[in-house]
């Protein structure tokens, strides 16, 4: 057994980031300020889109976009169960309906015909979701969306690249740095839009409905009177995390490329063990993984995946989940009258999915250690 705990994931500090931080809290000035703008800057290059809102969660962006675009009763939401359940909180507590698209049983990603299935008048979004680290088909979306908004789950898919254009280059896309992140901010998000209009909308809603906050006064030649346009949220990114978040993106090509080599070293070392089916690759176009995540569904007959987590964590080995499908939640099974049955890939995915550890500061000798112990738990 390995001696010592093998974490899901853990995110990739190095000294250059703590000092990117302690120049923030020698600085003066911890929130709302130049790291903020540099930060949205620096995205904005990365993702070669126009406009980005640092924000504290792609939550709090998903909550703005609510706002911004007034759902309310009646309209629908179409987006996938498989994913996690923050934007179908949103949509809910907007007063709108989450109607569920389902997946494909092997990349666990909504395809352009189970989002036209779920396409109705009462449509006013779209979310599909980038899952892994691996881009969906957004093209073929956004062509059978029409007029209908499309906006871009891309909390996984930092440095994912779906015909030659990273995800987000054009249209609207969300982004996440929580701490299992490729890169993180600890918590925080980011919107990135090539819709202008849209992005001055979120930047007032998410400071208090103030139009301008105070680095745009002391620096970028506003009036200096804080000016409340309506009711709005404290969903503002500080300093501190937005310069974690550019030391971190400064190397992304790095964390990534590890990622990768440690991702197809997990598919040949897993190849022969039928138990475990890890996720395909997206067909029909061009792509570059993120590897976010390595998902394997188990399908043993010895064990289900929660005794199969559990015996690996008695290996030393931790695992994840990503994720409970939301419509089998508590809520949404009583409220909502979401019902088994429903989505049966989704479902099948729910029941069987698994994510192993894959994290920048692995080796490849922690690769041998899972799957040695993978092989020793399905005997």
């Amino acid at each position: 057994m390995r001696q010592n705990f093998l974490p899901f994931t853990r995110p990739a500090i190095t000294e250059e980031d703590i000092k990117a931080v302690s120049d923030v809290l020698r600085s003066g000035w911890l929130t709302n300020g130049p790291r903020n703008a540099e930060f949205e800057q620096k995205m904005c290059e990365f993702t070669r889109n126009s406009h980005a809102v640092a924000l504290s969660s792609a939550t709090a962006a998903m909550h703005l976009l609510t706002k911004v675009m007034d759902l309310k009763p009646g309209d629908e939401v179409i987006t996938p169960s498989m994913t996690w359940v923050s934007i179908v909180n949103m949509v809910v507590l907007a007063g709108a309906t989450p109607v569920f698209a389902e997946i494909d049983r092997n990349t666990m990603m909504v395809t352009p015909e189970s989002v036209a299935a779920c396409i109705t008048p009462r449509t006013r979004l779209i979310v599909p979701v980038h899952f892994a680290g691996a881009p969906c088909d957004i093209d073929g979306i956004r062509k059978v969306a029409g007029d209908i908004p499309v906006v871009e789950d891309a909390a996984h898919a930092i440095g994912t690249y779906y015909k030659g254009r990273h995800v987000g280059e054009n249209g609207t896309a969300i982004y996440s740095f929580h701490a299992i992140k490729n890169i993180t901010t600890g918590e925080g998000g980011m919107l990135i839009s090539d819709n202008a209009e849209l992005v001055q909308k979120i930047r007032q809603w998410k400071f208090h409905g103030i139009i301008v906050d105070a680095f745009d006064r002391e620096n970028r030649g506003r009036a200096p009177q804080a000016e409340v346009s309506y009711p709005g949220f404290k969903y503002n990114l500080t300093d501190i995390s937005a310069a974690l978040g550019l030391s971190q993106l400064s190397r992304i090509r790095q964390i990534n490329a590890k990622r990768a080599e440690l991702a197809e070293y997990y598919r040949e070392k897993l190849a022969d063990i039928d138990e475990i089916l890890p996720l395909a690759d997206p067909e029909g176009y061009d792509f570059i993984h993120a590897w976010h995540l390595f998902v394997v569904r188990v399908v043993s007959k010895k064990l289900n995946r929660d005794e199969f987590m559990q015996a690996l964590k008695a290996e030393n080995i931790g695992t994840g989940l990503h994720f409970r499908c939301a419509h089998l939640q508590k809520y949404y099974r009583e409220v909502m009258g979401c019902r088994p049955g429903m989505l049966p890939e989704t479902e099948f995915n729910s029941d069987h999915i698994c994510s192993l550890p894959l994290f920048a500061d692995m080796n490849f000798e922690d690769v041998d250690d899972v799957v040695e112990a993978i092989k020793k738990v399905l005997g």
